[in-house]
């Protein structure tokens, strides 16, 4: 099973990492992306000036090989990733990153499903899903776009927040036997 976890930084990495614990086993693969939309003068901006990387910390690619734009979005997405990646590992999964610019954010989630032939994609939710706000809402778009199953994962209430493994009335999302 290939998992495709995308997120925006507002994914609950716990309940996440429980879930994919479970539905990859040992020999299935986790992804995580980030997309980021970026607008274009802004992407033109970064090529033209001389712009300096948030993080100086080593990269596995050369940053000379990279422009200012990839280097923007890949440090975007690694901040974005980053408490997923670290829940994921907690539990020795060790998930590929993945950082995409797209102009739509749902369109690079579902394209770059395809493109992975991702068994399942994993969304937070940042609205009620009844509210009809929420069919507008990116997590929704993916729903009702993708040929793959999405599961989306709201985020814990106040109550819940930090204990882990519970859902919002605080029973266990997982209940392993």
């Amino acid at each position: 099973m290939h998992l495709l976890i995308a997120t925006a930084g507002v994914l609950p990495p716990e309940p996440v990492a429980d879930f994919a614990e479970v539905l990859v086993g040992r020999d299935g693969r986790v992804t995580v992306m980030n997309v980021t939309q970026t607008p274009h003068e802004f992407l033109k901006q970064l090529a033209a000036d001389e712009w300096r990387p948030f993080d100086a910390s080593p990269d596995s690619r050369e940053p000379e090989t990279l422009s200012a734009a990839e280097r923007y979005v890949e440090e975007r997405g690694s901040k974005m990733a980053a408490p997923v990646v670290a829940a994921l590992q907690a539990r020795n999964i060790e998930p590929r990153t993945l950082f995409v610019e797209a102009d739509e954010v749902a369109e690079g989630i579902i394209g770059t499903a395809e493109a992975l032939e991702a068994d399942v994609i994993v969304l937070g939710t940042t609205q009620r899903l009844f509210d009809e706000s929420a069919w507008t809402s990116i997590s929704m778009k993916v729903a009702s776009a993708s040929k793959a199953p999405v599961l989306l994962i709201p985020q814990p209430d106040r109550q819940t927040r930090g204990t882990g493994r519970a859902g919002s009335a605080g029973r266990p999302l997982i209940e392993r036997t």
